[in-house]
């Protein structure tokens, strides 16, 4: 007879799906409590719920993989397809398909860390926008009044850089505006002190700012990294006061450190650089002192030496020499000036008799005074100088160089019977 297929012994052993799911959930989660996986990153997808779901694979095998809202949302860098990366989680069964999953609780790109990628990323965009340019980098003032401290102001960096400055420069004073330096939120406060020190020095009724310092102590890139994110990156450049970056860091170079104005590589060095050195500046006062002195001594040993030299010359030693020697000068040209005028006067004299006879000459009564006469009619007074021109019986009044007399014509003989006359002496 065939062997029962649902024995009593056989009929123990069988369990329903959800039993047999719930058994392999609670093996897979016993003995696979925390695990590590690499794996290329495929199927990645993001619904609104704000988890991710994804694929890992590798050549030859392939397993479902999600992270929830509050693991993504702490993501520091993007999750691509095709991304190497390496997981931490735990294995869970998901009932309602009967498949496996690995819930991630971390992870990080193969080969560079969470950390590093995200800062490289950012690194390059704000590098794209120009944020970082060297052009836009503005210098810090010679020796400010008053300068601003945004970091925690319980730590280390206060007061090394307050002993630092109180040591170098007495002259400035200093705000310390307290922000949280390290962990979640950090950022946002660190961008809000620095927005709220360019709100108080651009308020009519606030105080004067010369230069802001952004800093804190040192520490792990972990500890470091409110300082390379953006909000504090953009507040720094969008600071209307120049910036000194002090974070405590020598080896890693954060963001703040690249768009800052200048960057110390400790909050100390920040004091050296945003106050002068007091001692420096008494020794070179004093050595300009020193060459103002010596200079103003060479000054008033030249002006001296000018000064006895003009004194030596003859002005000064015998100044009624000058006077009387121009006395007898002015007298000189006063003669001088007597005997051109005298010698002017005689020769404008001989022109003006010369003139006169020249003009007496060409005169109508000169003409005359040679022996000839000027006639004209007694009716109108004009000249007669044609004789066909008058009448018979007609009166003349005949002009000489002395006197005049009046005639009446008798005849007027014809033209051609008047011969010239002889020529009257000029």
């Amino acid at each position: 007879m065939p062997t029962d297929l649902f024995s009593n012994d056989s009929a123990e052993q069988v369990r329903t799906v959800s039993q047999l799911t719930a058994e392999i959930k609670d093996l897979l989660e016993t003995s696979f409590p925390a695990v590590w996986v690499s794996g290329e990153v495929s199927n990645l997808s993001r619904p609104g719920s704000g988890h991710c779901y994804l694929t890992l694979k590798d050549e030859q095998a392939q397993i479902r993989a999600v992270l929830w809202r509050t693991t993504a949302s702490r993501l520091r860098f993007e999750l691509e397809d095709g991304m190497e990366v390496i997981c931490q989680g735990d294995l869970d069964v998901y009932a309602p398909r009967g498949s496996y999953q690995l819930v991630i609780r971390k992870i990080e790109p193969k080969g560079v860390g969470a950390l590093e990628l995200a800062l490289r990323r950012l690194r390059e965009r704000l590098a794209a926008e120009g944020l970082f340019a060297l052009e836009r980098k503005r210098p810090l003032p010679r020796f400010p009044r008053r300068v601003a401290f945004v970091t925690s102001p319980t730590g280390a960096a206060v007061r090394d850089f307050l002993e630092v400055l109180r040591r170098r420069w007495r002259g400035t004073d200093v705000l310390i505006v307290p922000v949280r330096v390290q962990g979640d939120g950090a950022a946002v406060e660190i961008a809000a002190g620095i927005a709220a020190v360019n709100r108080l020095a651009a308020h009519p009724k606030g105080l004067p700012i010369d230069c802001l310092i952004v800093g804190r102590g040192g520490g792990s890139l972990e500890d470091l990294w409110a300082f390379n994110e953006e909000p504090v990156v953009r507040a720094i450049h969008a600071s209307r006061i120049p910036v000194i970056s002090a974070v405590g860091h020598e080896i890693d170079v954060t963001l703040a450190d690249l768009v800052a104005d200048r960057r110390a590589l400790t909050p100390s060095e920040a004091a050296e650089l945003v106050a002068p050195d007091s001692d420096e500046i008494a020794a070179a006062l004093r050595g300009y002192r020193k060459r103002l002195a010596l200079a103003l001594q060479g000054r008033a040993a030249m002006l001296r030496a000018r000064l006895d030299a003009i004194s030596a010359r003859r002005v000064f030693r015998r100044p009624r020499d000058r006077v009387e020697e121009l006395v007898q000068r002015l007298d000189e040209l006063s003669s001088r000036q007597d005997r051109a005028a005298r010698r002017l006067v005689q020769h404008a004299r001989r022109q003006s008799a010369a003139l006169g006879a020249h003009l007496e000459s060409l005169s109508p009564l000169g003409v005359l005074k040679r022996g000839y006469s000027l006639t004209t009619r007694a009716a109108d007074g004009q000249i007669i100088r044609d004789a066909s021109t008058l009448a018979v019986g007609e009166t003349m009044v005949t002009r000489f160089a002395a006197g005049q007399a009046v005639s009446r014509v008798e005849q007027i003989p014809p033209a051609a019977l008047l011969a010239p006359g002889p020529e009257l002496p000029r």
